[in-house]
């Protein structure tokens, strides 16, 4: 969703690293800036060409796997509705699904952004930042609930009023994410994320969210599977296969912590952190992008191997 461009010494020197939700278009460092300050010697950040020639091909056959792994899902559930049994139950297996597929939906316009500039305006850079975390937000607190409860089992009034109350408050939680991005002009118009200051509200509220989602979530649920013996009585292998989301995602919110950390200097950055946290941080992004394809093909291949076992799940 956008481009590197160059920015000033001053901002530098306060913006030390560039993370994959700022590479959808981002404030980063021109590949010929140099920053003496770190070690006592010059300091080369090459992140910015590196993504921009390979983050098109890798959105563009991300998202081309992505459909054909959620269309198989689609289909398996149209054509066995009744196979999909505890913990993959169809009511969760089918919101799971329609939320990868929101998200591999917005990568053909996030890759041609980031090659070509963006050029859909700030109202639909806003829009695209909204509807992908509310697609993250919404898997995530599916996940949560299919690993907690057992209430999508059955389509039923309970289940369609959490399924209301999951897809509006991954909405209403996305909503900050939209307000904290917007686009900016440089050689090529960008869309980035980070369009406000990092200890703006918006930004704060937004990082919260994020750490809470990718971090405290996953963690705050193994804990508690842990400690209550009636939710690890319920563990199954299926479980963890929807858990492949967390697991994809959780590189990533240590990556968005350690960032915020080093913007604000409670962490003090050296050289080698100025020239390879930005490497580090877009590969964990880009390892979460990897769950709009590996997560419906994951759910797909468990319910193949218990149909070949003979065994169906059972609420």
């Amino acid at each position: 969703m956008g481009n590197c461009i160059p920015v000033s010494p001053r901002v530098l020197e306060s913006s030390i690293s560039l993370d994959l939700s700022e590479i959808m278009g981002n404030f980063s460092y021109d590949s010929s800036t140099t920053f003496p300050d770190y070690d006592a010697a010059p300091c080369h950040n090459k992140y910015c060409p590196l993504f921009q020639r390979v983050a098109p091909t890798f959105l563009a056959i991300t998202c081309a796997m992505a459909a054909l792994s959620t269309g198989s899902l689609l289909v398996a559930l149209a054509k066995r509705p009744h196979a999909w049994g505890w913990p993959q139950s169809q009511a969760l297996v089918a919101q799971l699904a329609v939320g990868t597929g929101l998200f591999a939906a917005l990568l053909p316009s996030v890759a041609v952004g980031i090659g070509q500039g963006w050029r859909l305006g700030t109202g639909l850079c806003r829009l695209t930042h909204l509807l992908w975390h509310w697609s993250l937000f919404a898997q995530g607190l599916l996940v949560c609930s299919g690993s907690c409860s057992t209430v999508w089992c059955r389509w039923d009034p309970r289940s369609r009023r959490l399924a209301v109350a999951v897809w509006a408050g991954a909405l209403l939680l996305s909503i900050p994410a939209a307000l904290a991005s917007g686009t900016v002009v440089g050689p090529e118009t960008s869309c980035i994320r980070q369009n406000v200051d990092i200890l703006s509200p918006v930004y704060l509220l937004h990082l919260g969210l994020c750490l809470c989602l990718f971090l405290l979530l996953p963690v705050g649920l193994l804990v508690a599977m842990v400690a209550v013996p009636q939710l690890r009585a319920r563990w199954e292998p299926g479980i963890s296969v929807s858990w492949l989301f967390f697991g994809l995602w959780v590189p990533y919110g240590v990556g968005l912590a350690v960032d915020f950390l080093l913007h604000t200097r409670l962490l003090q950055p050296t050289c080698g952190t100025f020239e390879h946290f930005d490497h580090v941080l877009g590969l964990s992004e880009g390892l979460g992008v990897l769950h709009c394809c590996l997560g419906p093909a994951a759910l797909l291949a468990a319910r193949l191997c218990r149909h070949r076992a003979g065994t169906s799940g059972s609420c």
